[in-house]
């Protein structure tokens, strides 16, 4: 059943433009460019960011828990993240489709706008925030540069961060515009540049700290909170679970350009659990070497920058900052609106246009971030949107994998003819719909009842759980029609 597709069944013989632009069309394997090193580069962007240090070193802080049981933790969520991102990201590398594609075969061709745009707002609002981020490290340079200004702000930001956001933001523009070629050199480059900084300020601040340095990772690793236990250490795999969360469920986005599942599955080795632990060593050093030089832990790379006082490493690191936080937001907030605003209007929106409209909202959410958004509780808005598609990881894959058996008709992914394989009813499996609704209102309630907050840390994963197990129980005695209707075919 799993044998790869013909070439023929790749070109699309009914053209329905409600559903088929080239952006959304199966990538032929001779058109794919990408192998390991450019699925390791897509793990090594996402983690890199400011926000991905800071969460590194505060989990070694604040659970605890020792060290080495937070190494572990870490690790292990590293694993469980390649494990859920080599079942998403098989079928895009045998048919070369991406997510919202995909998705149709579970829930519908016109039921999938619904993950959809989810995903869509989701990144888009991330998109926004994360271009606010990147642009506080060019406003640092500049600083460092020029001077700060003359303290004038406008919607809580100054001259120079004005300037600064609307670098970044036309630079992001600049890189997606020229294509998904583009800003695979741009990881590429930025990935393996981030290390090399990385290890650069880990050694710096393992030389300053000198003898102190290890009875300083010593204090860290003993680890003498209340709050140990395996509670704290599944609450660390779920938390850096839900980190990767957002990727996981359209990580077809990427591997629809890679050539073979074996470059993927290696790519994600490389870039999931042994990056995740190395990444959290070099935070582990670092933030151990703070606590002997500064009398405190600093999570936050700006933070030490800044107390380093050096020209040369800020203006390094400035650049660093901002070449890993847009290397986060192209992976994680660009390329999935793009693909998922396309597919709403494939025959007006392209994949550009859909960047475009993304990049357009962005500007307003990063503007606004400091003066409205932050003040709003609009980032707890976005996490229970971010849970309420959780469910959606079980669906994709419990379809794939034992309804559909890892069959789809590319044909019939791109027909929305009355009786096709995935018409379902007016192009809405409603099955689909019923296990999403289910199981989104237990993985909402982790983020919303105070009672379940606890849970908070496994929603994510819980909500994927109940998703597929509510799925499988509503699709299994109707899985012989969709089989058969795509074999007629073949």
């Amino acid at each position: 059943m799993n044998e790869q597709p013909n070439q023929s069944d790749l070109n699309i013989q009914q053209i329905d433009p409600t559903l088929y632009n080239d952006d959304l069309a199966p990538l032929k394997p001779e058109h794919r460019t990408w192998g390991a090193f450019e699925i390791f580069n897509v793990w090594s962007n996402d983690i890199q960011s400011l926000f991905g240090y800071t969460l590194a070193a505060s989990l070694f802080l604040s659970y605890g828990l020792n060290g080495w049981a937070v190494m572990a933790a870490i690790i292990l969520a590293g694993v469980v993240v390649m494990f859920l991102v080599n079942l998403t990201g098989k079928p895009s590398v045998k048919y070369g489709i991406p997510f919202p594609v995909m998705v149709r075969a579970s829930m519908g061709v016109r039921g999938a706008n619904l993950p959809a745009m989810l995903r869509a707002i989701v990144g888009i609002f991330w998109y926004g925030v994360q271009t606010y981020f990147a642009s506080t490290a060019v406003a640092l340079l500049i600083t460092a540069l020029f001077g700060v200004g003359n303290g004038g702000t406008f919607l809580g930001l100054s001259g120079v961060a004005w300037l600064s956001f609307v670098i970044v933001w036309l630079f992001q523009i600049a890189i997606f515009w020229q294509g998904i070629e583009r800003i695979k050199h741009f990881l590429n480059w930025a990935g393996p540049l981030v290390y090399a900084v990385m290890v650069v300020l880990m050694l710096v601040v393992w030389m300053q700290a000198g003898s102190e340095l290890l009875p300083a990772i010593s204090t860290i690793f003993s680890g003498s909170g209340e709050q140990g236990g395996l509670g704290a250490f599944l609450a660390i795999v779920g938390t850096m679970v839900a980190y990767f969360a957002a990727v996981v469920i359209n990580f077809g986005d990427f591997t629809r350009f890679v050539k073979t599942e074996r470059q993927m599955k290696l790519g994600n080795l490389l870039g999931l659990p042994l990056n995740v632990a190395f990444f959290s060593f070099i935070a582990l050093i670092i933030t151990a070497g703070t606590l002997v030089l500064f009398g405190e832990a600093l999570t936050n790379p700006a933070d030490i920058v800044e107390r380093v006082d050096s020209l040369p490493l800020t203006i390094v690191a400035a650049l660093t900052f901002f070449a890993a936080t847009v290397g986060i937001n192209l992976v994680a907030n660009f390329i999935p609106p793009a693909y998922d605003l396309a597919n709403l209007f494939p025959s007006k929106i392209s994949f550009k246009m859909g960047g475009l409209i993304t990049a357009v909202i962005a500007f307003f959410v990063g503007a606004l971030w400091i003066s409205v958004i932050s003040q709003i509780g609009v980032p707890g808005f976005v996490n229970a949107l971010g849970a309420i598609v959780a469910p959606f990881y079980g669906i994709i894959v419990v379809d794939y994998y034992l309804i559909k058996r890892q069959h789809l008709n590319m044909q019939e992914l791109f027909s929305s003819a009355t009786g096709s394989a995935y018409y379902y009813v007016n192009g809405w499996n409603t099955r689909a719909l019923i296990a999403f609704g289910v199981a989104a209102m237990f993985s909402l309630s982790t983020v919303l009842v105070p009672a379940l907050s606890s849970l908070g840390g496994y929603g994510w994963l819980i909500g994927a759980g109940l998703g597929g197990i509510f799925y499988y129980g509503l699709m299994k005695r109707f899985e012989a029609a969709p089989v058969m209707a795509e074999q007629k075919t073949h």
